[in-house]
């Protein structure tokens, strides 16, 4: 990682990221996740407020050592003892149907081999087991889709590999059986970023 990914990109990300309106996604969302639960991306922790007062401990994932140093003042504000570990998640070292939830937030736009990263997803959850998402992605305006397309390149330069046309729904259901979704377009973003993609799936 260079400078900008380790010093300036987990502050810009810190700060987009926060927006109140995505906080009421996170929050509902987060509201049924229970049991042993694992995070991927955890990023600088913006969703542990939002975790039901029944969840006790949850192990995270994250690549960015920086991004994890921002997240220690919400993690110590917290009841909940994290397990961050410094990891690709599309190589997870956890067995198999490890945990009863597993959870992503605004973290599937940025994974290189996100196909590989939901097999490990899929892989680790237990029989019964659900993954819950916010992600945002392709949206369902073609002029907008013209746009996510053009402006690809910038944006996984300058946000991390981001990418701003990855059909989530697509992604999670090549994956995953049972997938209950639902397409909110978020006026709060600008149009290249507000279509989100909310949703839980559930391993047989």
């Amino acid at each position: 990682m260079g400078f900008y990914s380790e010093n300036i990109l987990p502050y810009l990300l810190d700060w987009s990221l926060s927006d109140p309106n995505l906080a009421l996604h996170r929050r509902e969302i987060l509201a049924d996740v229970k049991g042993e639960v694992l995070e991927i991306g955890f990023g600088t922790g913006l969703n542990i407020p939002y975790y039901s007062e029944n969840i006790k401990n949850i192990v995270t994932v994250d690549v960015n050592p920086k991004i994890h140093k921002l997240a220690q003042k919400r993690i110590q504000a917290s009841q909940i003892t994290v397990d961050c570990r410094i990891l690709n998640s599309d190589n997870l070292p956890m067995a198999d149907n490890t945990f009863d939830s597993v959870v992503s937030t605004f973290t599937l736009c940025s994974i290189a081999n996100v196909d590989r990263a939901l097999a490990e997803v899929y892989r680790v959850l237990k029989p019964g087991g659900k993954f819950f998402f916010v992600e945002h992605g392709l949206s369902d305006e073609p002029k907008v889709q013209v746009w996510q397309n053009r402006l690809n390149p910038i944006q996984k330069a300058i946000a991390g590999g981001c990418h701003l046309d990855r059909n989530i729904k697509q992604l999670v259901e090549n994956q995953f059986d049972t997938v209950s979704l639902q397409n909110v377009n978020e006026d709060s973003l600008p149009k290249i970023t507000a279509y989100l993609y909310k949703g839980i799936a559930k391993k047989n």
